[in-house]
């Protein structure tokens, strides 16, 4: 057990080191500086819809104010320490489920390095905040069923209710839920109290919206765009060439270790198909809604299904037998940043690579889109006060921006210190 708790404190302060020397320098482009924005007017939102994602902003305004520090350090702060956190939990699952402590310290490692999750703990953002949450619903719920616990479906239960307020999109694994609810039917009453516990943090989102004037299903929209409406009105092309950018994603996030997890469902299908009808369940909404949503970005709502894809792996790795081949898997998997200086290499000397980097050259060409590390990254702050152009529309970026830019000038705040947001 000492030796469990030593990996896990010491992937905690691993990933909160290689987090924080990658993290970027200056804010980037995105929806980054409207989080720094709504964080530096030091005003708790009230509302819960679908972009306010009220638990994080409102979690960066408390730590603000806390440590008295900028709104920039506030989200670092939960952004990076959110990431390291995740990591730490998969190293946890994976070895509840395999008790093998080198396989389920390797699948955490390969977790925490993965493109997606990388990228997002080193931006302003919220999925790395959000995981934390699906984490812990990942771990006591699997925990709940394989010591046949109420007490902890009830702990998974609070933890899936709270993930909402982080982000409405993990109402996709509620189909997973009410799978595990079912698996406890025999137990007189014990999903009770737990499905209960759920519903009131569910149900309060709305109560909070009705109570500041919105309609109830305010939880579920928003007025910045119709992404889950556009999301139906593809053709058959686009929604095939979708399926294949997954894929895409899938292999630049694990790389070798896709057939290890490949491996590990098949294995874990043939010991535990219940375990596996439950990751199925949460897997497949998670991914299908992940592939087709009409975003550009879309490759961060993977992030709950690539939790699970990192469980798989360490199931795969615990089934090997091959000491050799275990620690040469251990050593890959702290290789994985060469695998994207590689990737970037070879793209930057192809065509359509250069043509790609040219065009996006605005907010970093091709290190912005194939390294996850964000460090001497451009910033959407100078880019807006020296006027620079964009070959694509960058207008909702710029508003909050300037907002922004005006905020540190009330303060005082000179324009050459500013640039360096």
């Amino acid at each position: 057990m000492k030796s469990t708790n030593s990996q896990f404190i010491f992937l905690f302060i691993f990933f909160i080191i290689v987090y924080s020397l990658g993290s970027f320098s200056k804010i980037p482009f995105g929806d980054c500086v409207g989080y720094v924005l709504t964080t530096e007017k030091e005003t708790f939102i009230k509302e819960a819809t679908a972009t306010s994602h009220i638990l994080y902003i409102n979690a960066t305004i408390l730590i603000k104010k806390l440590l008295f520090i900028d709104g920039i350090l506030a989200n670092k702060i939960l952004v990076i320490t959110s990431g390291a956190a995740v990591v730490s939990l998969i190293y946890l699952i994976v070895f509840e489920m395999t008790k093998k402590q080198l396989t389920s310290f390797i699948s955490a490692v390969v977790f925490g390095f993965s493109f997606s999750f990388w990228r997002n703990a080193e931006i302003v953002e919220v999925y790395t905040f959000n995981a934390v949450w699906i984490t812990l619903y990942y771990y006591f719920a699997l925990k709940a069923y394989n010591k046949n616990s109420p007490k902890h479906l009830f702990i998974s239960s609070i933890f899936l209710g709270i993930s909402l307020w982080a982000h409405i999109q993990n109402i996709l694994l509620i189909p997973s839920y009410l799978l595990l609810l079912f698996y406890f039917k025999k137990k007189t009453n014990a999903y009770l109290f737990p499905l209960l516990a759920f519903c009131i943090l569910f149900g309060l989102l709305f109560v909070v919206n009705i109570s500041q004037n919105l309609s109830y299903h305010s939880v579920f929209t928003s007025e910045q765009g119709n992404w889950v409406s556009n999301s139906f009105k593809k053709d058959l092309s686009t929604y095939f060439n979708d399926f294949i950018k997954s894929l895409g994603y899938l292999i630049y996030n694990f790389n070798l270790f896709v057939i290890i997890g490949i491996y590990g469902f098949y294995q874990l299908f043939t010991t535990q198909p219940r375990i596996v009808w439950f990751i199925l369940t949460a897997s497949l909404a998670v991914y299908g809604f992940s592939t087709f949503y009409a975003v550009s970005d879309n490759y961060v709502f993977f992030i709950p299904f690539n939790i699970l894809f990192a469980i798989l792996i360490g199931v795969g790795l615990s089934k090997i037998q091959n000491k050799i081949m275990l620690k040469s898997l251990s050593f890959i998997a702290f290789l994985i940043p060469l695998f994207y200086i590689f990737s970037f290499n070879i793209a930057q000397n192809t065509e359509k690579g250069k043509n790609f980097g040219d065009f996006k050259s605005y907010k970093g060409g091709l290190n912005y889109y194939l390294l996850p590390w964000m460090n001497e990254n451009v910033g959407i702050v100078e880019f807006t006060m020296e006027n620079r152009k964009a070959p694509e529309k960058v207008n909702w970026m710029t508003y909050s921006a300037l907002e922004y830019i005006n905020l540190l000038k009330t303060k005082n705040i000179p324009e050459d210190e500013i640039k360096k947001h």
